[in-house]
C-alpha cells in the first residue's frame, strides 16, 4: 500500500556525456517528473507507488525493474505491448540548465486507459501527486483528471506539477487551458517562474502566486533556481535560499525538491487539506529548506534518478555548504 502516489510520465532521459573522440555521446537514465518523485519519496522512506504506462519494450523493463530496486510499488504500472516507451533527450546549457527533445507520437505514457488502473490505489493513498504531461492528450488526460476528481472527493491531499514542455503541445494556448485545469483541481502546487506567469498572466512572484490562491490553490511555492523557492503566508512572501553547491546538471533537482517537501508534509501529519490548513509559516520554512538541500544535492550529480539523495545525504548537503543568499 501506497501512503503517497504520483501519477504520470516514465520514461528514458537520454541525458549528454563527454568523451573524447566523441563529439555528443548519450546515457540512457530512468526519469519522468512523477516517477522521479516516486523515488524521492521512496528514498527518504516514504511508502510510494506509481501509477502510469510504459512499453512493453527493454526500456519498458529496465523503468519497471529501476523503481522496483528503489522500493517504489508498481502495481499500478501499466506495461503495454502496443506502445513504446516514451524518450527525451536532454540537451544543457553551459549553466547546466536543461532543454528537451521527445520521442512520443504516441509514447505509452500518453496512453493510459482508466479502467487499466485500480480504483483501490487511489483509496489507499493519503496523498496523491500528477504533473502536467498527463495532460497532453487522451486518453492519459481523461484517466489523469478522473482519478484526481475521485481522490480529490474522497478527502486526499492533491499535489500538482505544472511542468510546461513547449514540444509537447499543439500551441502555448492549448497548454495553458489543460495546465490551468489541474490547478483548478489541486491544494498544493510546485511553479516555476516562467510557469508563474505563463499561468496567471501576472508578472511578479507575490502577484503570481496570489493568483493562485485566487484560483483555489492553499499553498504554491515557486522555485526560483539558484534563489532557492518562495512561498506567501499571511500575505507576505517569504523567500527560503538554498545551498551553494556546484551545478552539474539540474535534471531531476525540481523534482527531488519537490519529493522532499512532500515528504516534509506527509511527516508534518499533512495528509488533507484541513490538516495543511494547520501548518505553519516556521514549518512550511523549514520543509521548504530541507527540499532545497534535496534540489541542491541533486543538481551536484548527473543524471535524473541516479541523482537523487536519501535523508542522510541530503542533511549531509545542508551541514557542508553555506547558503546561497546572493546568486
Amino acid at each position: 500500500m501506497a501512503d503517497i502516489l504520483t501519477l504520470g510520465e516514465l520514461l528514458v532521459d537520454f541525458t549528454p556525456v563527454q568523451v573524447e573522440g566523441y563529439p555528443l555521446l548519450y546515457s540512457p537514465n530512468p526519469g519522468g517528473a512523477p516517477a522521479n518523485v516516486a523515488v524521492q519519496l521512496a528514498r527518504l522512506g516514504v511508502r510510494a507507488g506509481f501509477v502510469g504506462k510504459v512499453g512493453r519494450d527493454g526500456f519498458g523493463r529496465m523503468l519497471k525493474d529501476c523503481l522496483t530496486e528503489h522500493q517504489v510499488e508498481v502495481s499500478a504500472l501499466v506495461m503495454d505491448p502496443r506502445y513504446s516507451t516514451t524518450l527525451a533527450f536532454v540537451q544543457l546549457d553551459a549553466e547546466g540548465d536543461r532543454s528537451f527533445t521527445f520521442c512520443r507520437k504516441p509514447g505509452a505514457d500518453t496512453q493510459l486507459e482508466l479502467d487499466e488502473v485500480d480504483p483501490g490505489e487511489i483509496e489507499r493513498c493519503s496523498i496523491l501527486h500528477f504533473g502536467s504531461l498527463s495532460l497532453t492528450g487522451d486518453p492519459s488526460r481523461t484517466t489523469a483528471l478522473t482519478l484526481v476528481r475521485r481522490a480529490r472527493d474522497a478527502g486526499k491531499l492533491i499535489s500538482y506539477d505544472p511542468n510546461w514542455r513547449p514540444p509537447l503541445w499543439d500551441s502555448e494556448e492549448e497548454g495553458i487551458r489543460w495546465m490551468r485545469e489541474g490547478l483548478s483541481l489541486c491544494d498544493i502546487c510546485k511553479v516555476s517562474e516562467e510557469e508563474l506567469e505563463m499561468l496567471t498572466g501576472r508578472a511578479g512572484l507575490e502577484s503570481g502566486l496570489e493568483a493562485l490562491g485566487e484560483m483555489g490553490v492553499h499553498t504554491a511555492v515557486a522555485t526560483l533556481g539558484a534563489a532557492g523557492c518562495a512561498f506567501l503566508s499571511g500575505g507576505r512572501l517569504v523567500r527560503v535560499p538554498t545551498y551553494d553547491t556546484e551545478v552539474v546538471d539540474t535534471t531531476g533537482s525540481g523534482d527531488s525538491f519537490w519529493g522532499a517537501f512532500l515528504y516534509g508534509l506527509y511527516t508534518a501529519g499533512c495528509s488533507s487539506r484541513a490538516a495543511l490548513e494547520q501548518l505553519t509559516e516556521q514549518q512550511l520554512e523549514t520543509i521548504c529548506r530541507f527540499a532545497n538541500g534535496a534540489g541542491s544535492l541533486t543538481a551536484s550529480r548527473p543524471g535524473g534518478i541516479p541523482a537523487l539523495g536519501d535523508k542522510a545525504e541530503i542533511e549531509h548537503c545542508m551541514q557542508a555548504f553555506p547558503l546561497l543568499l546572493e546568486p
